[in-house]
């Protein structure tokens, strides 16, 4: 016999029983020093300066209106469409150089 699949969306959860909710609350009054993590093993600092962002990571994009020098856009604009793209990756790029100090 095959297994149905399920598949949920945030339109179509099911709601949560009320065992379930009572067993949510007992955990999220727990003290984080009581929760048995022995089956995570912890992070090494070389593991932790590996990670990256994954690749399909898609912040949310804001509309702002700003002024920047003239020669800046026309700089910009000289590489064809995307140059608003462009920005945000330079943009990006100084904010995590920024960071990393």
């Amino acid at each position: 016999m095959k297994a149905k699949s399920v598949s949920y969306s945030l339109d179509n959860l099911p709601k949560p029983t009320p065992g379930r909710l009572a067993e949510l609350e007992r955990l999220e009054a727990m003290p984080d020093e009581q929760i048995d993590t022995s089956d995570i093993p912890e992070l090494t600092e070389a593991q932790q300066a590996e990670m990256q962002r994954k690749e399909l990571y898609r912040p949310i994009k804001k509309q702002i209106t700003t002024r920047v020098d003239a020669d800046v856009l026309a700089w910009l604009k000289k590489g064809g469409a995307g140059y608003q793209s462009r920005m945000n990756a330079i943009l990006r790029k100084a904010m995590l150089k920024a960071v990393d100090r």
